[in-house]
């Protein structure tokens, strides 16, 4: 992923630029985190906030991640925006 936007419980959360598809905008996003034999990861789309892969994050984990991204769906909206060069009023 493109952007950086925040590492919790050695979490990581990155996210690409806006993206179009089908004539809507979307953000790709991901959470990374280390283990053993790689990374346990989970990759989603806003707005919907939903993951459509994920590898080694528990049903519960993944719910927090879905709270967590909900949470902050505005924030990187809004930083994906201005790294447009489009202002947000």
């Amino acid at each position: 992923m493109k952007n950086y936007y925040s590492t919790v419980d050695n979490v990581v959360l990155t996210f690409s630029d806006i993206e179009e598809n089908n004539g809507f905008e979307e953000i790709t996003v991901l959470f990374e985190r280390s283990n053993d034999h790689g990374f346990d990861f989970a990759e989603g789309k806003l707005p919907n906030n939903m993951f459509y892969k994920t590898y080694g994050f528990s049903e519960d984990e993944l719910l927090e991640l879905e709270r967590y991204l909900r949470n902050n769906n505005f924030l990187i909206w809004e930083i994906a925006r201005e790294k447009e060069g489009v202002i947000v009023a």
